[in-house]
């Protein structure tokens, strides 16, 4: 499965939604960068969870010759996109990169950018789609390509799936007390091996959660920690 999640002619207009409005902040990607090397060098205690979202980020493009009508015919689509969205029980839409806010009306002008093609428009949505306990990687993808296929499009306007299939999790935090109760068990025994008169000691408690892809909808999550054993009252 691709994994990677990218869109680089738009992270600089994408990205400032994220901090338009933090509250409105749902939902994190998992992006491939991230995943093997986080996997290699990530400390041996985890927290097993299932994504919340999957993620993909659509090109809604349209090369209607007039300016004007061009833009109004992305418009439309992206209205049809967000009342379609509405009517569902699983798809929302999205703007952002790293970090996703929901995708609203009021936005439509914000995403809509020139294209390197002459009298060529673009916009670029993430549509996310929630992940239940009994859901395949299959299953997900085919709700958000069915979600494309249905949306009216205005005019020349096409919504087109070219980046990868991601990732996404709410609100990562929510698992710190239990993956600190991990950590803790953990260096406990560990100290215990040494004998009664070491302690463990843990450094870097204080770092946000980080994660890592382990399956086609799953995730390791884990603190960026280090454990060093020490004799009893050792500097």
């Amino acid at each position: 499965m691709s994994k990677l999640l990218a869109a680089p002619l738009l992270i600089g207009v994408l990205t400032c939604f994220a901090f338009e409005a933090s509250a409105q902040v749902e939902t994190v990607i998992v992006t491939g960068s991230r995943v093997r090397e986080d996997a290699e060098n990530s400390p041996h205690v985890t927290v097993s969870a299932r994504a919340d979202h999957l993620v993909t980020k659509v090109r809604v493009v349209c090369d209607t010759r007039d300016t004007t009508k061009r833009k109004e015919e992305l418009r439309e689509t992206l209205r049809s996109m967000i009342a379609t969205a509405q009517r569902t029980t699983s798809i929302s839409l999205s703007v952002g990169e790293d970090v996703l806010v929901p995708f609203t009306a009021d936005m439509l002008d914000k995403v809509i950018v020139p294209d390197s093609k002459p009298e060529t428009s673009d916009a670029y949505v993430v549509i996310r789609t929630e992940l239940s306990k009994g859901d395949t990687f299959d299953g997900a993808t085919d709700r958000i390509r069915k979600f494309v296929a249905e949306t009216a499009k205005a005019g020349r306007t096409e919504v087109l799936i070219e980046q990868s299939f991601n990732l996404g999790i709410m609100d990562p935090e929510r698992y710190r007390a239990e993956l600190i109760s991990k950590i803790a068990a953990d260096a406990k025994d560990i100290a215990a091996l040494f004998g009664p008169n070491y302690d463990a000691r843990l450094d870097g408690m204080q770092h946000t959660i980080e994660w890592y892809q382990t399956g086609p909808l799953d995730l390791a999550l884990y603190l960026p920690y280090r454990l060093a054993i020490a004799p009893h009252g050792a500097p």
